[in-house]
């Protein structure tokens, strides 16, 4: 075992000297050619070990397409060698996934490879929630906003608070009176999935930002004995998403009735929220909605740029518990 990985770090060190020389094409083919004669021979964790290495040291030479070419053969490996989501294999992916140089286009391709091997072989039919909250935690930052949105939407407990404040940022460099359309793309996405806890932390953090950071928007706090909401009179549609929030938690299907109907003339101004309502009017409320080939993530897919292609799910009513107050340290 010991020679065996000495001998697949001497490869790596002599391409490393070949890169390190600028002669990165001739150092690329010939890892792809070594890893290929080791998965031919079924010797997959020699293969994963020389292409995690020979990964890296191109994505650290600025060489992003033949890295990430690698990076995609890494991920083609673990799956055909049956390879589970553990430990050791995410952190080899997501260690390749920080070292693409910004912007590298193999990137998508990379994450999209990733993911969809977690969710053939890992628990979560959907991906990797980690595998997802870096990635899309790596797109907020480089400000790719839609592609932060996909994986964010399906992250972990951290990534509610990325999404609300690349929304945010988002919002900034537009007008004001648009903070809903910006707020909801972080919102919306939480409820069709069912998760309430992180559509309420979402609210809270983008309202947060938008107090603190745009002061020309006037705000009122209203309190009762059951909750606290911010309202702001120039903003209807934000106000409209803050009780969508408060009649799910109390799965109040009157309120939510009476909320459709008052703000209709706005939702309507919007043009693209009504599927989604829809979807989640019947997911929290139990109001039927014809079946007309429209499965969750196409809902998530109309408002945020991307197809779902699962199974339509047989429609139920979503019981969801009163969220804790989120946390925003």
């Amino acid at each position: 075992m010991a020679a065996a990985a000495a001998k697949i770090q001497k490869t790596i060190a002599r391409q490393q000297e070949k890169i390190s020389e600028g002669q990165f094409y001739e150092a690329h083919q010939q890892l792809r050619v070594i890893a290929s004669r080791y998965v031919k021979s079924e010797n997959w964790d020699a293969a994963i070990d020389l292409l995690y290495g020979g990964a890296l040291a191109l994505l650290k030479a600025d060489q992003g397409a033949s890295g990430g070419d690698l990076g995609i053969f890494l991920v083609d490996v673990l799956g055909k060698a049956g390879k589970e989501v553990g430990v050791g294999e995410k952190s080899k992916l997501l260690t390749i996934l920080r070292a693409f140089p910004r912007g590298e286009p193999t990137k998508k391709r990379f994450v999209t490879e990733m993911i969809n091997w977690s969710s053939k072989v890992g628990e979560y039919p959907l991906g990797d929630p980690e595998l997802h909250h870096v990635a899309g935690s790596i797109f907020a930052e480089e400000c790719e906003p839609y592609d932060a949105e996909r994986h964010l939407a399906l992250g972990t407990k951290d990534s509610p608070e990325q999404l609300a404040k690349c929304e945010y940022e988002w919002y900034t460099q537009d007008d004001s009176h648009t903070a809903a359309l910006y707020a909801a793309r972080a919102i919306i996405p939480y409820l069709l999935v069912g998760n309430l806890r992180s559509a309420n932390k979402a609210h809270l953090i983008f309202t947060s930002c938008l107090n603190s950071g745009n002061k020309s928007v006037s705000v009122q706090e209203v309190s009762s004995k059951s909750s606290d909401m911010r309202v702001y009179p120039v903003l209807p549609l934000l106000n409209f998403l803050g009780l969508l929030l408060l009649a799910v938690q109390r799965g109040s299907s009157e309120l939510y009735k009476q909320l459709a109907k008052h703000y209709a003339p706005h939702v309507k101004e919007v043009g693209v929220w009504d599927d989604a309502l829809a979807q989640i009017g019947e997911m929290y409320f139990g109001i039927r909605i014809p079946r007309q080939g429209n499965p969750l993530f196409d809902m998530m897919g109309s408002m945020m740029g991307f197809g779902g292609g699962s199974p339509k799910p047989k429609p139920k009513k979503v019981e969801v518990a009163p969220p804790p107050a989120a946390d925003l340290d």
